[in-house]
C-alpha cells in the first residue's frame, strides 16, 4: 500500500519504511494518490519525478540550498536507470556558487552537506516504458566512505580552484573523478553572478555539480541486484 501521508517523518526509520512501502509501484499509482497529473514526457518536466517522490515522501527543504529532509539532514536523489540495472544520466548534486566562494571550504560546501546522508531511490526509465508505468524501486540510505568523500573533496577542491579564479571556461566534463561541472540552466539566456579571470564581477553561465554515472553505479552495484519482476531490491 503506498502512503498517503506526506508530513514530514520524524526518524531515518520512518523514513525508510516509508520508501520502502513505495517500491514496486509505478508512477501512476504514486501521482493518483497525490492527485497530480502526470507529464506527457520529462523532456520539458525535469525533475517531476523527483518532486513527486519529495511529496509523498515528505520533504521540508523546498527549493533552499538544504538537504531534502531538512531536520534528518537527508537529501533524496533519484536515479534514472535502464533495464540491466545502471544509472542513464549523471546526478545532479546543486548549484555551482560562482560569487562570495573565495573562503568557501569543502567542510561548509553546499555538496558536502547534500551528500552527508542521501537517500537513493531507483526509477526505471528505459525509453520502451511508458512514463506512467515506470516503477520505483527499493530505497538505500547512504553515507560516503572516507575515502569517497576524500575524493568527492579532491574533485571538489580542484573544480572551485577554477571557478574562484574565474577560469571556468577551463572547465570541462572531463576534470574531476567523480564529480564534475556542467551547465544548469533552462535556457541559453539564463545567467548568474561570477568573476572573471581579472577579478571583475560578470553574469556567467549558471554551473551545477553532478555527480558522474560511475559512481552512482557503484554504490547501485554494491547494494543492489535486479529481481525478474523489475523490483530492485537489496541482495
Amino acid at each position: 500500500m503506498l502512503i498517503t501521508k506526506t508530513i514530514p517523518p520524524r526518524t531515518e526509520r520512518e523514513l525508510l519504511e516509508r520508501a520502502h512501502a513505495l517500491a514496486g509501484s509505478s508512477l501512476k499509482e504514486v501521482a493518483d494518490e497525490l492527485r497530480t497529473s502526470i507529464p506527457q514526457d520529462l523532456r520539458r518536466a525535469k525533475g517531476w519525478v523527483g518532486k513527486l517522490l519529495e511529496q509523498v515522501l515528505g520533504a521540508t527543504a523546498g527549493s533552499t540550498a538544504k538537504p531534502d529532509f531538512v531536520d534528518l539532514r537527508i537529501e533524496l536523489k533519484t536515479i534514472p536507470i535502464h533495464r540491466g540495472g545502471q544509472p542513464t544520466e549523471s546526478t545532479y548534486v546543486c548549484v555551482v556558487p560562482q560569487f562570495d566562494n573565495i573562503e568557501l571550504t569543502w567542510s561548509d560546501s553546499w555538496v558536502r552537506h547534500k551528500l552527508h546522508r542521501v537517500l537513493w531511490i531507483p526509477i526505471e526509465s528505459d525509453c520502451a516504458i511508458r512514463l506512467p508505468d515506470r516503477r520505483i524501486g527499493a530505497p538505500l540510505l547512504w553515507s560516503p566512505t572516507a575515502k569517497q568523500e576524500a575524493e568527492l573533496a579532491a574533485d571538489w577542491e580542484e573544480l572551485m580552484e577554477l571557478v574562484v579564479l574565474g577560469k571556468v571556461d577551463q572547465i570541462s566534463g572531463h576534470r574531476g573523478q567523480h564529480l564534475q561541472i556542467r551547465p544548469k540552466a533552462a535556457n541559453a539566456k539564463a545567467r548568474a553572478p561570477g568573476w572573471d579571470h581579472a577579478g571583475y564581477r560578470i553574469k556567467t553561465l549558471p554551473l551545477g555539480f553532478y555527480l558522474r554515472p560511475s559512481f552512482t553505479r557503484a554504490i547501485l552495484a554494491r547494494n543492489f541486484h535486479i529481481m525478474p519482476n523489475r523490483k530492485l531490491r537489496h541482495p
